[in-house]
């Protein structure tokens, strides 16, 4: 199909979803970046243009709505029996038009301006979600529910999630705070900056991030700046599509020179820790228990007699 073709028929195909939703009720909402988008009062038909978000439609329990993902949407395991529409950052329009959403999720940082512009031109709902540290988790998820007509579905989720970080903060508070580096890559060294959800998750399980006080989300440093804040942890992900070795650091010039690397003080985490979803929050007691097993070990009961 050529390009132009294709342009015409996507356009057709669109403007039949149009009519084909004009029987449907309407609301008005505002979605995360202040866009203003009109969405069915009960979507019947949505698409996830990023992993996190189809993990919260299911823990929402709302994965009879989802008709479409993107690659590397891994959990839970049933979600990958969804139609796939393509990658985070080029996902196949015609796909997604042959899908007949009435409903997009997309995500401020993962999904390219273009993409939502090519779903306005066809009058297909796009609700874009921009979560920040853990609140904004935690928001994000609300958000979802009510853009899907669910707003109670959120409460109970919510209410559990919330409860889950006090408790892992009940058991980590007032404990020393280790230096954590997460490592994204390592050349360039790819971390985690201020704006990153993850750099608030390290401090919610009782850590702190080297670079918490760098602005961006996900920013680039060097080596040398990473041997100048000398981590007592690094923080590496070890999932389904591969992670980084200690063994790849320490071949790797100047990562030897780092005390974390050389005593292997390495956590390992699932790579949904790095998804802004309501599973990270399931990651919080794994990290927490990485950084202080002491406060999780059993309590002994002292007997006197």
């Amino acid at each position: 199909m050529t390009l132009h073709l294709f342009k015409r028929v996507t356009v057709a195909m669109g403007l039949c979803l149009l009519a084909s939703a004009s029987a449907l009720a309407f609301r008005d909402l505002t979605d995360e970046m202040g866009r203003h988008v009109s969405v069915p009062d009960n979507p019947k038909r949505i698409i996830c243009l990023a992993p996190s978000l189809a993990e919260t439609v299911y823990a929402l329990g709302l994965e009879a709505a989802l008709v479409g993902i993107t690659d590397y949407t891994d959990y839970p395991p049933e979600a990958r029996k969804k139609p796939s529409v393509g990658g985070l950052p080029d996902p196949s329009m015609e796909k997604i038009v042959a899908l007949h959403p009435d409903l997009v999720l997309a995500i401020r940082d993962l999904n390219r301006l273009e993409t939502v512009e090519e779903l306005e031109h066809l009058r297909i709902p796009i609700f874009m979600l921009d979560p920040q540290g853990l609140r904004g988790v935690l928001e994000s998820t609300r958000h979802i529910a009510d853009s899907a007509g669910r707003s109670s579905s959120a409460e109970s989720l919510v209410n559990r999630l919330e409860q889950q970080r006090a408790g892992v903060a009940a058991r980590v508070m007032g404990l020393p705070r280790p230096k954590v580096l997460v490592l994204i890559w390592y050349d360039p060294v790819l971390t985690s900056g201020g704006k990153s959800f993850i750099t608030d998750m390290i401090s919610a399980a009782g850590g702190q991030s080297v670079t918490a006080d760098v602005p961006q989300a996900w920013p680039q440093i060097s080596i040398e700046e990473v041997l100048r804040r000398s981590p007592d942890f690094l923080l590496l992900v070890r999932g389904a599509h591969g992670g980084i070795t200690t063994q790849e650091l320490k071949a790797h010039a100047g990562w030897d020179r780092l005390k974390a690397v050389r005593e292997n003080r390495v956590i390992y985490m699932d790579d949904r820790f790095f998804h802004p979803s309501p599973v990270a929050f399931d990651a919080l007691e794994q990290l927490a228990k990485a950084l202080h097993p002491e406060a999780f070990r059993p309590r002994r009961e002292h007997l006197w007699k």
